[in-house]
């Protein structure tokens, strides 16, 4: 992995590299793609509108600032409305990660691929409609993307992104769905994230609608540096023991969870993202890890909590990183208040808010290097309450459960790890449960003498599995399989190639969908 690159050139004094005969040299590849579908398009009249054109260089703390009008001629209301990313960059550059909002919402983020010399163009797309309350006039319109271009990383990234408009009709009508959306960024003219070290966490103050009937909060969240790879994190006394191996600490099992003016509210279970370059780059050259460029948010129902946030005051929202971490973590995220338009006020009580710590069960075999770590917890929390809307006293709840289950191995005095995780488990809300299914298998062998001399060699499953029961039921099956490796020899490269393929599976507007991308040595051998 890359950390190790930095980190444990002076404790492997080992022999020279050997190099495979059939060792390729990719130093180009077909341009970044994934298997997930595309948003579909209804048949009705549209208007698109270019939100950005704007390259980031280096652009640390210089977000691109701008506007966003909705287009007369396609005034609303809307049946959809899609926003388009895409993006281009040419030379050498690591993964950024980057971040929009509208209106000081966040509505995506996602994170680059790595470019090669002759340049490289992506594309994707997000559903935005359900932000369509902020929508209908001129917003500020933020992007941030961290970069450093420079004599050794060579690459800016150039980024499009439109917003096209769906007009509704009587066959394709607008959705019901949130009608306020409240951000929980300070600013709208800056971008509204927060890197969190731990024990900090993400605070902000809210004023819900009097007449709020349901109000979920959508989160974002990130981990960076050590904590992109949290999954293969060791205890932090064995990474404390020898800090020349290369190792993060915090051991491998993270939450992130959500309070309402202190109180816990809901947890959920982070996906386990691997950036671009994650592991070794060319596992992910061209098809990009699973969530790395479709980044998804996690959603938590409050409305056992509207009782008391519809009182007109101002209440506080924290959005709290994983406990024990040791590098930053990137939250943010909104909430979705749908209001009943026949009361003044909706009122209610909250009944429980049973959300513990989470017990956390490790154990290691084996000494020193070489060891095995296996960490288990059996998670479930849940909140229930009840409140008085125009259709009478309802009872409301949220809960989560989930296992997660984590077996780290390293040998050979940490020049091979092993991670084997699963994390399966759903979260329920009235009428509503959505499941979730995240495996991920890595097997990773380092070989290095010193920064000229070295080799890595690595293979991936993963995949992220979701469903949804009630409320619109929908699945969807997301996996990939990826080797390869890279290495140099005397401060050249001698080895720089992979192989992967992804399925992506699932119900697109009611019908099934399938598609298999196969790549070998950078580019696509089926599909």
């Amino acid at each position: 992995m890359r950390r190790f690159l930095a980190t444990a050139l002076a404790v492997f004094a080992l022999m020279p590299v050997p190099a495979a005969l059939a060792d390729r040299v990719v130093t180009d590849y077909q341009d970044p793609l994934q298997a997930i579908p595309a948003v579909s398009r209804p048949p009705t009249k549209s208007c698109t509108v270019t939100a950005m054109r704007h390259t980031f260089a280096n652009s640390y703390g210089q977000p691109f600032v701008g506007t966003l009008t909705p287009p007369p001629e396609c005034a609303g209301p809307w049946t959809k409305v899609v926003l388009d990313w895409t993006g281009r960059s040419k030379g050498r550059q690591f993964d950024r990660l980057a971040g929009l909002w509208i209106g000081g919402a966040e509505v995506l983020r996602t994170s680059t691929p790595e470019p090669d010399p002759s340049g490289i163009v992506w594309h994707f797309d997000r559903d935005i409609t359900a932000f369509a309350p902020l929508l209908t006039k001129t917003q500020p319109f933020v992007v941030d993307l961290g970069n450093v271009v420079n004599d050794t990383y060579t690459g800016p990234f150039d980024i499009e992104v439109t917003v096209t408009y769906y007009q509704a009709t009587k066959k394709y009508p607008a959705p019901r769905q949130a009608d306020v959306v409240l951000p929980l960024s300070a600013d709208a003219q800056q971008p509204g994230w927060q890197f969190l070290k731990d024990g900090k966490n993400f605070t902000r103050q809210v004023t819900v609608p009097p007449n709020t009937a349901k109000l979920t909060a959508e989160i974002y969240a990130r981990g960076g540096g050590c904590e992109e790879f949290w999954w293969s994190n060791v205890p932090s006394d064995l990474a404390a023991k020898f800090p020349d191996a290369g190792l993060c600490g915090g051991g491998t099992y993270r939450e992130v969870e959500v309070r309402v003016d202190g109180r816990p509210a809901g947890v959920v279970a982070p996906y386990s993202v691997i950036y671009t370059g994650g592991v070794a780059p060319m596992l992910w050259r061209p098809i990009s890890a699973v969530d790395a460029i479709d980044t998804l948010p996690y959603t938590i129902d409050l409305s056992p909590f509207i009782g008391t946030l519809t009182d007109g005051k101002a209440h506080t929202i924290d959005l709290v990183p994983p406990r024990g971490i040791v590098d930053d973590w990137t939250l943010g995220g909104n909430l979705f208040a749908t209001t009943d338009p026949h009361v003044q006020r909706v009122t209610g009580t909250l009944t429980l808010a049973d959300v513990p710590a989470a017990d956390v069960k490790t154990s290691t075999t084996g000494t020193d290097l070489d060891v095995t770590i296996r960490t288990q917890v059996r998670r479930a929390w849940r909140t229930s309450g009840v409140i008085r809307t125009s259709h009478g006293t309802q009872q409301v709840f949220s809960q989560g459960a989930w296992t997660f289950e984590n077996t780290t191995s390293l040998a050979e005095k940490a020049t091979k790890q092993k991670t084997d995780q699963k994390v399966t488990g759903a979260y329920s809300s009235r009428g509503r449960v959505d499941g979730f299914d995240f495996p991920l298998n890595v097997d990773v062998t380092q070989n290095i003498v010193n920064d000229n001399n070295y080799r890595i060699d690595a293979k991936v499953h993963m995949g992220r599995r979701l469903w949804t029961v009630g409320d619109g039921a929908k699945f969807s099956d997301d996996t990939i399989d990826t080797q390869g490796g890279f290495g140099r020899t005397n401060g050249v490269l001698s080895y720089a190639d992979g192989s992967s393929s992804e399925r992506w599976r699932g119900a697109v507007d009611g019908r099934f969908y399938q598609r298999t991308v196969k790549t070998e040595h950078g580019y696509v051998v089926n599909q």
